[in-house]
């Protein structure tokens, strides 16, 4: 595809299946917030067959800890953290109906092999611009473990949110597909 696609959470097999890696995305409605330790406790609740606190079929979660909010603003600074430290739980989270995540960097090979079962997709947004991302988002709500402070799975109101694909659910990896382009190109 090209331009930019606009999803609007949750998503179904139908919303992800034509996403191909490289895809400019703009996400409005809601998704969820979750960085390690909140992941940590999710994977805790599903080893032990127990509820999650939130439902993560059909939604994205955004792998970030936002600053505090300053008086007369919905969110602080809200920009991605590191995907591949919340590597070791994706899998299982996968598994329950979780259709995306976002994040910076590259995931590791199996959780692309989990999203290419599962039919979900990997999106980054772009590190260094957490000012500009806090605008996108209308509002933010804590859902479940206020006591993790900017760790605490949120639930935020998003417009426009701006990302790219970069892993689709063929497996296709847009950081590998960069790297073999600049290999053609600087022979």
């Amino acid at each position: 595809m090209s331009g930019e696609i606009i999803l609007t959470p949750p998503l179904a097999d139908e919303d992800v299946r034509d996403l191909e890696a490289g895809d400019r995305v703009l996400i409005t409605g809601t998704i969820l917030t979750a960085r390690d330790a909140a992941h940590q406790r999710l994977a805790r609740l599903i080893q032990q067959g127990e509820d999650l606190p939130v439902d993560i079929r059909g939604q994205i979660i955004y792998f970030v800890g936002p600053t505090p909010t300053r008086p007369g603003e919905v969110i602080g600074s809200a920009g991605p953290t590191t995907s591949y430290r919340m590597d070791p739980f994706t899998g299982l989270l996968l598994e329950k109906g979780l259709k995306g995540t976002i994040g910076k960097g590259p995931r590791s090979r199996e959780v692309i092999e989990s999203m290419v079962r599962h039919k979900a997709v990997y999106f980054a947004a772009v590190g260094g611009a957490a000012a500009l991302i806090s605008r996108r988002i209308v509002s933010s709500e804590i859902l479940a473990y206020e006591d993790l402070g900017p760790e605490a799975i949120r639930r935020l109101t998003v417009r426009e949110f701006p990302v790219l694909v970069v892993n689709d659910i063929r497996g296709n990896d847009l950081y590998e597909k960069g790297v073999e382009e600049y290999r053609r190109i600087h022979r």
